[in-house]
């Protein structure tokens, strides 16, 4: 922003500000709300530049909130909004800019003031702030509940007004109050479950737009629109335009310094901190807190039917009665979308609900003949474990077991071949199919978790998935059948080292009563990996032994690492099976003679997968694994959602000092 920005110091001097927090009632039929709602600017995007406008705002709203009750200025703000929004959408279609833009700054002033208050006050009394009526002569305050009417018009305006360069910035400020009407989430360490703004989301006059308000928040996030050039949604006066633009432009002029919204004011580079594309973000982050809304005692979230039950356009069938929230909405779009934006945790978390939740979506990306499109960027979201926060990693593995409970998935995956993956920087992977590059990464996971978070969760969600592929892996790339085994070798080593700690502490411990560090249950969770690891192999060997020559020849060439579990009770059954695939190519590797060459052992593997009897190997039970979401999944849902509006939300800065959800290390 510039040198703008130390304007926004000057605000708490501004005569206009002071009059509207002071002691004076202002009837809202007076000229001076247009004075006050006739300035130039844009919200600011950057938390830097929205912490400043907080700073200036909070003592502001101090002394309105000591002032408003015998005032009633702040109600009379909202109603000067709401008379401006019942004919926002007819300004549109006139390109009535002045008028848009005034009601932009009404509502951009009220959502300011919002957020100190739901900071400052509980819910009784920020609705007790909307109640206080004017005083002054020449006011006309209704009964009506004016909450609840601001919470409705904000509604109505995202469904109703249609995203122009002329409106992005009223329809983003819209979207933004109504985050911000939920951020009594963020000073709670319980989970809320009631309240006045909840009932009226919930139940009240917005129920009937619940299916257009989730249709119209997926649009925006599937259109990707960038913030309009300041020319089309900062207010420009011109020559002829008369007394209304020339006195808006004089105020204009005395008010607030110009922000920029997503860098407009600079055409050189964008500053990094700004996000450029505002709407489509803050739709989505309102999208999943609306769909993570828990379930009141007896009604259940209509947001999250709404987002359960959704149809793509083709579908021709008619909407079932059953469904009171069901919409349509272009399935590829929204794809597209979806695999163009995984490089943020909130949409790979709205991936994560659609997949779970709506079974039409999911059948339709399990339909789709370019999935690499999808699973690439969530494979590159694991790969770059270090730098990603562990709720994204995990949601990135679910999304991958859900995927894989999927047999034509994991049959279609092995069928694709990526030329290059300029990602995996480990080595150069060139032909690589992509359920090879799958497990690649996978066990990648699996390594860092062990050598690092120790995360059984992590472990268990990653083997999950490899087991689920197992009995369909395909023409495995010779770096994956070398993971496999490498991390088997891996596993067997730290077994060896955790019976070796704990045989040592027994020893040296012998009369001594006091607790013994918990090896055995170190030994218990290391074993059920291993036994995982194997079952994973026999699968493969059971199932697809001769498409699969390249884990054949890493399992030979890494014999004597199974010798030391064959006779463990633990692994007794399963090693049978690797027992006679080994000694089977081994005894016909030995005939083929001695210093053979690596082609020429794979030519004997090849041949040799032909001729072994499927009879001889022991059948076991299909390795399947279900995803199955936890009880109570919003302890961890909602927490996680309200660190992504924390950390993400565009223009919105809280102090860290308050928040009660979260803590400020997690993620």
């Amino acid at each position: 922003m510039g040198a703008n920005t130390s304007q926004v110091s000057d605000l708490s001097d501004n005569e206009n500000l002071q009059r509207l927090v002071g002691t004076e009632s202002i009837s809202e039929n007076d000229p001076f709300w247009n004075q006050l709602i006739s300035f130039t600017f844009i919200s600011p995007t950057s938390s830097g530049d929205s912490k400043l406008l907080e700073e200036a705002v909070i003592p502001l709203a101090k002394i309105l909130i000591e002032n408003n009750p015998r005032t009633g200025n702040f109600g009379a703000l909202v109603r000067v909004f709401l008379g401006r929004t019942k004919e926002l959408k007819i300004s549109t279609e006139c390109q009535d800019q002045l008028f848009i833009w005034q009601a932009h700054n009404a509502l951009f002033m009220i959502r300011c003031l919002l957020k100190v208050f739901i900071w400052q006050m509980g819910e009784e009394e920020l609705h007790q702030q909307f109640t206080y009526q004017e005083r002054a002569p020449g006011s006309c305050g209704g009964k009506e509940d004016l909450l609840e009417e601001l919470l409705s018009n904000l509604v109505h305006l995202i469904v109703e007004v249609p995203l122009l360069d002329i409106t992005y910035s009223i329809l983003f400020e819209a979207v933004t109050t109504l985050l911000v009407f939920f951020s009594y989430q963020l000073f709670q360490k319980e989970i809320l479950r009631d309240g006045k703004i909840y009932q009226h989301i919930m139940k009240g006059r917005c129920l009937s737009l619940t299916s257009r308000l989730v249709k119209t928040l997926l649009y925006n996030f599937i259109r990707q629109e960038k913030c309009p050039p300041p020319a089309t949604h900062i207010f420009e006066p011109k020559a002829e335009s008369g007394l209304l633009y020339g006195l808006a432009s004089g105020v204009a002029s005395g008010l607030w310094s110009v922000f920029t919204l997503g860098g407009a004011g600079s055409k050189a580079g964008l500053d990094q901190e700004h996000d450029p594309l505002p709407l489509s973000n803050q739709s989505l982050l309102l999208l999943l807190v609306l769909a993570n809304l828990t379930d009141g005692p007896d009604w259940p979230n209509p947001y999250r039917q709404a987002i359960t039950c959704f149809r793509n356009t083709q579908d021709t069938s008619s909407l079932s009665m059953e469904q009171p929230h069901a919409f349509q909405i272009n399935f590829n779009s929204l794809y597209t979308a979806l695999c163009e934006q995984q490089r943020s945790d909130q949409a790979t978390l709205l991936l994560y609900t659609l997949l779970h939740q709506n079974a039409n979506m999911r059948t339709y990306m399990l339909s789709r003949t370019d999935m690499d499109n999808l699973v690439l960027p969530i494979l590159e979201i694991l790969y770059h474990v270090e730098e990603r926060n562990s709720h994204h990693v995990y949601m990135a593995l679910i999304i991958l077991l859900i995927l894989t409970e999927d047999d034509a998935f994991n049959r279609s995956i092995h069928e694709v071949v990526l030329k290059n993956v300029s990602w995996y920087t480990e080595r150069s992977l060139t032909d690589i199919s992509l359920g090879s590059l799958l497990i690649l990464v996978v066990i990648r996971t699996i390594q860092f978790n062990m050598t690092r978070t120790r995360d059984k969760y992590l472990h268990t969600n990653c083997l999950a998935a490899l087991a689920n592929m197992s009995a369909q892996f395909r023409c495995l790339h010779q770096y994956a059948a070398q993971r496999i085994i490498s991390l088997f070798a891996l596993l067997s080593k730290k077994h060896n080292k955790v019976l070796e700690q704990a045989t040592q502490s027994l020893r040296g411990r012998q009369g001594d009563n006091t607790a013994l560090p918990d090896y055995a249950q170190d030994l218990n969770v290391i074993e059920e990996v291993i036994r995982m690891m194997l079952e994973i192999i026999n699968s493969c060997l059971c199932n697809s032994l001769h498409h699969n020559p390249n884990l054949v020849y890493a399992l030979l060439y890494k014999r004597e690492l199974f010798e030391q579990f064959r006779m463990h009770p633990s692994f007794q059954d399963i090693m049978q099976n690797l027992d006679t695939v080994i000694g089977f190519f081994s005894q016909r590797l030995e005939q083929a003679g001695s210093d053979l060459s690596v082609e020429r052992v794979q030519e004997v593997i090849m041949k040799g997968a032909q001729a072994l009897p499927t009879d001889r190997l022991k059948k076991f039970p299909e390795l399947k694994f279900k995803y199955v979401e936890e009880d109570q999944p919003e302890d961890f849902f909602i927490p996680y959602v309200w660190s992504l509006v924390f950390n993400s939300g565009v223009g919105l800065h809280w102090s860290p000092q308050g928040i009660e959800l979260f803590s400020m290390d997690s993620g």
